[in-house]
């Protein structure tokens, strides 16, 4: 039973995809004159990984209007899961440079101030 997702939303996240996709690495050429495979030149090196999951969410954004199934990963009107969305933002930092940002601890608040606990 195919869900109704926002038409708008899923061409918004498709033209972010492609977007991604396009400023990835292009495909290895073949020099007609000598025969040599040059490298492809692209402004991002994206991973294998990174690069698989750009391809198959287009590709399940166009044949489904979604790229997710269950509920629980997502708003029902949404076109991208929760998680896929935080990839494609982590994605879309690596292509404008940033660095990304891990998973950090926070520190309770004036934990600079204490005083160091001694054992006695």
């Amino acid at each position: 039973m195919p869900r109704d997702v926002d038409a708008k939303k899923t061409r918004k996240a498709r033209r972010l995809i492609r977007k991604l996709a396009q400023q990835g690495a292009a495909a290895e050429t073949i020099d007609p004159e000598t025969g040599e495979v040059e490298a492809g030149e692209g402004k991002v090196d994206y991973s294998a990984w990174e690069t698989e999951f750009l391809t198959e969410v287009d590709q399940r954004l166009e044949k489904y209007g979604s790229a997710f199934a269950n509920l629980s990963k997502g708003r029902k009107e949404e076109a991208l899961s929760t998680l896929q969305t935080v990839k494609l933002k982590e994605i879309a930092a690596k292509a404008r440079g940033k660095k990304r940002k891990g998973l950090t601890t926070k520190k309770p608040l004036g934990w600079r101030k204490r005083a160091p606990a001694e054992g006695g």
